[in-house]
């Protein structure tokens, strides 16, 4: 077992939405592999006893009135002061005895962000039906458009540094929350790691909170936001590029009758052609001035991360 090394304040922070028959169990297994962390179960708007399990077992319940995962999150980052936050789901699919391993990892390499990847561990049976074609179809295309990725990267159990977590603007409502914490670390190259996670099947009686196709929508909208915000030029050309294939097209046959007779005999096509090559001009435009916006606002995003101190690396003697 990884030895975790003295760390004066250690967070579980477990966001949670009526959870009343895995929350106990929960909170017990952290309780027992991670004895000097802090549990915290925040719960967000249950209409079962899920902050009563939770109390009884010892965690530090508290309340978070708008709903969504993503919601939960922005005000747990900011509410909890410590220095290594371990996130986990509150449906006991996720293995407690892996957290010293990702906390170890953490501070051996000195990484912001280690997530727990179910992927390779989980059986067919953990997944409901779709969601591993969504998972790769999702991480592939984050992979597609900012360069690289993790192999699970909707998973909710990760590990992260203090830099991480008060660095985070947490602007989703949702599940999509998952995909913003991908992206920022990518997007500010922070040290990041996966390591692969036992993943378990729900509880009888526990019922997910994920609806596949309108939440896989929401991820996929937020993938391509993310990509104008923080690839505008890249979004913008593309775009642009477009508009002007579109507009060769429509232009090409008024061009070739010109060719042949010297007139142009429609006009209201030739002004079509005019206009969507200009709009595909202007989108080009955008993405440049765009991008030196972005440029600049990344930059104080870094110096930002910078400005919150470090964990200091953990050697072994």
């Amino acid at each position: 077992m990884n030895m975790i090394p003295p760390c004066p304040r250690l967070a579980v922070l477990v966001p949670c939405h009526n959870e009343e028959s895995t929350i106990a169990a929960v909170v017990h297994s952290f309780r027992r592999t991670l004895a000097s962390a802090v549990i915290y179960v925040y719960d967000n708007n249950s209409s079962d006893q899920t902050g009563a399990r939770a109390r009884e077992a010892g965690a530090v319940v508290r309340g978070e009135p708008h709903q969504g995962k993503g919601n939960v999150m922005r005000r747990m980052f900011a509410d909890i002061e410590a220095d290594i936050y371990v996130l986990v789901d509150g449906d006991d699919t996720y293995d407690a005895a892996s957290a010293p391993a990702l906390i170890a990892r953490l501070l051996e390499d000195g990484l912001d962000m280690v997530v727990g990847s179910r992927l390779e561990s989980a059986g067919d049976e953990a997944f409901r039906r779709g969601h591993r074609f969504g998972n790769d179809l999702l991480t592939g295309f984050v992979g597609l458009l900012f360069g690289r990725s993790f192999t699970d990267m909707l998973s909710g159990y990760r590990v992260f540094s203090r830099r991480f977590v008060k660095s985070f603007p947490a602007l989703a409502r949702g599940f999509e929350t998952e995909t913003e914490l991908t992206v920022h670390a990518l997007e500010l190259r922070m040290p990041i790691a996966e390591i692969m996670t036992p993943y378990k099947t729900r509880p009888s009686g526990s019922q997910s909170k994920l609806r596949t196709y309108r939440d896989g929508a929401r991820i996929m909208m937020t993938i391509l936001t993310l990509f104008k915000e923080e690839r505008p030029l890249t979004f913008f050309s593309m775009l642009g590029a477009g508009l002007a294939g579109a507009a060769l097209v429509i232009a090409y046959p008024v061009v070739v009758t010109y060719m042949r007779t010297g007139l142009v005999p429609r006009f209201p096509t030739a002004i079509l052609a005019t206009g969507i090559m200009i709009m595909a001009f202007l989108s080009l435009a955008a993405g440049f001035i765009l991008a030196t916006v972005t440029h600049g606002r990344r930059e104080m995003k870094r110096l930002f991360y910078l400005g919150i101190p470090a964990l200091d690396r953990y050697k072994r003697d």
